[in-house]
């Protein structure tokens, strides 16, 4: 599950996106073991042969690194650790549009190049924009990018014990194009235009021509790679929902589930690729289990008694009143807050701009005023939050004052695609609001005067309507899963907005049709969000980018916007890393000048509760907390806590 970080629902698995400081941002270069070969025989340049790969050739780790430096090798392998889930799931299909997903469930597969386990980000999670080789040992690619040749490991194995071969790579390619989600199909078919096994395992990637580099080799690196004879014998398809998994390569398998209720995942002792350098350190616990429970209060309730022993919590009030309970005071029970070198996702209140109503700037800006983060963070969440207002907050690509230098120079460059008030005024800011009172009127008369100006006016009844008669209505449904505290935010901003004339009304949803809707854009406001962004891949076009918007699930807003296309084409044809910043940091001021979005709140920090028999490094790395990766079971607190009749 992708993590929410700056949501007031709990947490339950965090998806931590790599960069933050700028040397970080522009690639650690610490002794790249990079080869140059002769002129090859096609493509563009010289061949160049490594470990693994990042767009501008400099890698962290040398060919013959040990493990990552941020992992203790000496771990100890053993112990269960467990978390839990909200809602329900129906099928251990995490790719098709079908179905509820079981948490985790992509966590069986991997790839050419490595990733973590858990879905949690960058590896290693200490570099930004590297990636080594995993079921890969080697790749070489021209200097031109045009394609790429991996050299897989002949020990490799999925979990019944069937060799992973090239002929599975080509595959599990070939099926997400013809069964997978169809943004993600439409994306890669354009740029990836062959995949060929040289032999069992030997693969090669072909790629078009006249488009950006960015993003092919990673792309085609990272895609999970699947069993074709499993699909061939079961006639399984990926874009179906289903219960029976494939089996994977991993490190973990599911050993048992018991539908909407709980997961179990179990290292497999007979993972091939315990001994790589790659994965020293990590993979260390027995068992994985999951916990699903209806909503974030049951789910509390039942860690408080030890049903399950690791929260992320992201839940303000939790997290500031509820953890004095017998445990934690004794120190059973640990709190953790700790640094979170990521940058915030940027989630909040977005609009569906396929609604007629909502194109109009003026009335997204009238409806965002009725959202007051400081009483809301004052009166709701103990002040616990910060404000957010770029897309990369916090970042040295966050978008400020106006454009000067090189950035406006790059804007005026675009033509009419960028409006003038985006070369004269000051990068979008979230507005400010009473601390006291929850409907700021200051900004209510804002609203007001932007929706008269837009044509919606007050009729005798109160209401606002149109010169068709029309009602203005807005509806805002959220997951009835979801904690309390976020049903209280929605129910104050929804509460503004009737103060307003506007006819709003939120509704607290059962999971499964949640997701439903949320995938059928049957919303007009849902809280929701978008990838955090400090490095250029066409995977930003997928989330913010116009040739998908009307189905993208990435793209929630359905954003739609020629700048946005110019700026990310701008970024990703970037040739050196000061161009590539300078296209980001007008990316970030176009996003918050179209306006789709009411950023909301966020937290710098990770704040962790758990039973007191889990241990990580001292130092934790800047783009991962790391927990179902290279965390610990410590034994002997674990039967310290059951001998004191703690846990069961």
């Amino acid at each position: 599950m992708i993590r929410q970080r700056n949501r007031a629902v709990a947490r339950t698995s965090p998806l931590s996106i790599p960069h933050r400081a700028m040397a970080v941002l522009m690639g650690l270069a610490i002794g790249a073991v990079i080869a140059h070969a002769a002129l090859a025989d096609e493509g563009e340049g010289e061949v160049i042969r490594s470990h693994g790969y990042s767009y501008y050739g400099d890698l962290s780790y040398p060919a013959d690194y040990e493990h990552f430096n941020y992992v203790n090798p000496d771990a100890p392998k053993g112990g269960e650790i467990s978390i839990y889930a909200p809602g329900t799931f129906d099928s251990m299909n995490p790719y098709s549009r079908k179905g509820r997903a079981g948490q985790l469930s992509w966590m069986v597969y991997e790839s050419l190049l490595g990733d973590m386990p858990s879905g949690g980000g960058a590896s290693p999670a200490d570099a930004y924009g590297e990636m080594y080789g995993l079921l890969a040992e080697s790749l070489e690619y021209d200097e031109g990018k045009t394609w790429v040749i991996f050299h897989m490991r002949p020990e490799a194995r999925f979990a019944d014990g069937t060799p992973v071969t090239a002929h599975d790579v080509v595959f599990s390619h070939n099926l997400f194009l013809e069964q997978g989600l169809p943004s993600y199909a439409q994306a890669v078919s354009r740029r990836v235009t062959g995949a060929e096994a040289l032999d069992d395992h030997t693969v090669k990637f072909t790629f078009a021509t006249g488009i950006s580099r960015r993003s092919l080799i990673d792309q085609v690196g990272s895609t999970p790679v699947f069993p074709r004879k499993w699909y061939e014998d079961t006639g399984a398809r990926l874009d179906e929902s289903r219960l029976e998994a494939a089996p994977g390569s991993g490190p973990y398998q599911v050993a048992s589930y018991d539908v909407n209720r709980r997961i179990v995942y179990r290292r497999n002792p007979e993972y091939w690729g315990r001994d790589l350098p790659i994965n020293q350190g990590r993979h260390n616990f027995d068992t994985i289990r999951i916990e699903y429970f209806a909503d974030d209060n049951a789910a509390f309730e039942a860690f408080k008694a030890g049903e399950y022993t690791f929260r992320w919590e992201g839940n303000s009030k939790t997290w500031a009143t509820g953890y004095d309970f017998p445990a934690a005071n004794r120190g059973q029970v640990r709190l953790e807050e700790l640094p979170d070198g990521t940058p915030p996702e940027p989630n909040g209140i977005v609009f569906n701009l396929g609604r007629e109503v909502l194109q109009d700037k003026r009335v997204r800006q009238a409806i965002a005023l009725a959202y007051n983060f400081e009483w809301t963070n004052e009166s709701l969440q103990y002040g616990l939050f910060k404000q957010r207002h770029s897309f990369v907050q916090d970042t040295p690509l966050e978008a400020k004052g106006v454009p000067e230098g090189a950035e406006l120079e790059l804007l005026k460059s675009l033509g009419d695609v960028v409006p003038p008030d985006m070369l004269s005024e000051p990068a979008v800011m979230a507005h400010s609001s009473a601390t006291d009172r929850l409907n700021d009127r200051r900004n209510l008369r804002r609203a007001m005067k932007l929706l008269d100006e837009a044509g919606w006016t007050v009729g005798n009844d109160g209401k606002r309507r149109n010169a068709q008669g029309e009602l203005l209505s807005i509806d805002f449904p959220i997951a009835s899963s979801g904690s309390a505290t976020l049903g209280a935010v929605v129910d104050s901003f929804v509460s503004n907005l009737k103060l307003m004339g506007i006819d709003a009304s939120f509704e607290k949803v059962d999971p499964s049709q949640y997701t439903l809707r949320s995938r059928d854009r049957d919303y007009d406001l849902v809280f929701d969000g978008y990838t955090s962004f400090l490095g250029a891949g066409t995977g930003l076009m997928q989330r913010y980018g116009s040739t998908e918007a009307e189905f993208s699930l990435f793209n929630p807003a359905g954003l739609a916007s020629p700048m946005v296309d110019a700026i990310i084409d701008a970024a990703l044809n970037a040739e050196t890393s000061e161009e590539e910043e300078t296209a980001l940091i007008a990316l970030d001021r176009a996003l918050r000048h179209e306006f789709f979005m009411v950023p909301v709140w966020y937290n710098d920090s990770y704040w962790v509760a758990y039973w007191d028999m889990y241990e990580h490094p001292e130092t934790l790395p800047p783009y991962a907390l790391g927990v179902l990766d290279f965390w610990w079971f410590n034994a002997d607190k674990a039967e310290a806590l059951k001998a004191s009749g703690a846990l069961r």
